[in-house]
């Protein structure tokens, strides 16, 4: 009988070192997904906001030094208060960017009316967009035929993982390449008050979210419980 052991017993001996060398892996992701920073609005330009005075050609901030001072992750919104008179082209594109000019480019979305003039007297916007992209966003007016860009209207971005996109962002879809007012994506409310609302486990203001490696070790934990499983019913076969 026990020589037919032996290899019942190396199975779960095996198992057994498998799941000492699996289990800090798996417990090591938690601390680092809860450590992420939450999601988070950021005001574009602060209280100065998006705008552009056509009469003085100058615009209501300087939004490169104001995008220095911040630092973004996916799933944060960009929160720009401005009016008829601008827009907001977002793009990864760098050569779109610095053309101040969307027109070749079929991954832009552009937000807002761009109808000029520079009055101060155009209906007042809110347009919220969500960061889904990793690395570095640009983000101009392309109003005036770009001369809004050119003055000054622009800032580009680093985005960092954090705690990556929420689940109502995965799927979400593009954003149309037309000067509309896109709301943000199904699922993650955007309040207005400066805090991104929990929803579908994303949120601020304390909401449950939980990335990818929380979601990792999970799964792992259910697979070693499984392999300890098959290897106990090898000895109890034997």
């Amino acid at each position: 009988m026990a020589p037919l052991l032996r290899p019942a017993v190396a199975a779960v001996a095996v198992m057994a070192v498998v799941l000492a060398a699996s289990a800090p892996a798996a417990q090591a992701a938690s601390p680092a997904a809860d450590d992420a920073p939450a999601y988070r609005n950021h005001t574009v330009g602060g209280k100065n906001g998006w705008f552009f005075n056509a009469k003085t050609n100058a615009t209501s901030g300087n939004y490169s030094g104001w995008a220095n001072g911040e630092t973004f992750y996916l799933g944060d919104y960009l929160i720009f208060n401005t009016n008829d008179n601008s827009t907001v082209v977002q793009t990864t594109n760098a050569t779109t960017y610095s053309l101040c000019d969307p027109s070749d480019d079929p991954a832009t979305s552009i937000y807002g009316g761009g109808g000029g003039g520079g009055g101060g007297l155009e209906e007042a916007n809110t347009i919220p967009i969500a960061l889904t992209s990793e690395g570095t966003n640009y983000f101009f007016s392309d109003a005036d035929g770009g001369t809004q860009c050119q003055q000054g209207m622009r800032f580009e971005i680093k985005v960092e993982h954090g705690k990556g996109l929420p689940p109502s962002m995965l799927n979400a879809p593009p954003a149309p390449k037309e000067r509309v007012l896109a709301p943000p994506p199904a699922g993650t409310a955007f309040s207005g008050t400066g805090g991104v609302e929990p929803g579908d486990g994303a949120g601020d203001n304390g909401g449950a979210g939980r990335s990818g490696a929380c979601r990792a070790a999970a799964a792992g934990g259910r697979f070693l419980g499984a392999a300890v499983a098959v290897a106990l019913a090898v000895v109890v076969a034997a």
